[in-house]
């Protein structure tokens, strides 16, 4: 008897990936569903690693997650930073 590491899917789940990777007829089309592949275990290692830690303190797997896992920046703040990056070239000579 094997025993599976806990982040191993389940047989049904990658049955469904095979088939889904046999069926995008360009290569483009799988490879963009191989990293979503590489997403999901990415993203289990991340929530396993978070539950491990909150058992001390639950802000540590918070603060894991949210360094691992940013969130983009919104428009606005990508808008304040584009300004800021204009204002600090303004006056200086190229």
């Amino acid at each position: 008897m094997t025993q599976e590491h806990p982040i191993t899917p389940p047989p049904e789940l990658v049955r469904e990936w095979q088939m889904k990777i046999e069926y995008c007829s360009r290569r483009v089309d799988r490879e963009a569903f191989v990293a979503e592949i590489f997403q999901f275990g990415s993203d289990y290692e991340l929530e396993a690693c978070c539950e491990w830690l909150s058992v001390p303190c639950p802000s540590y797997g918070r603060e894991l997650r949210n360094a691992r896992r940013p969130k983009p920046p919104s428009l606005k703040e990508q808008a304040l930073q584009a300004l800021y990056r204009f204002d600090d070239t303004e006056g200086h000579e190229v």
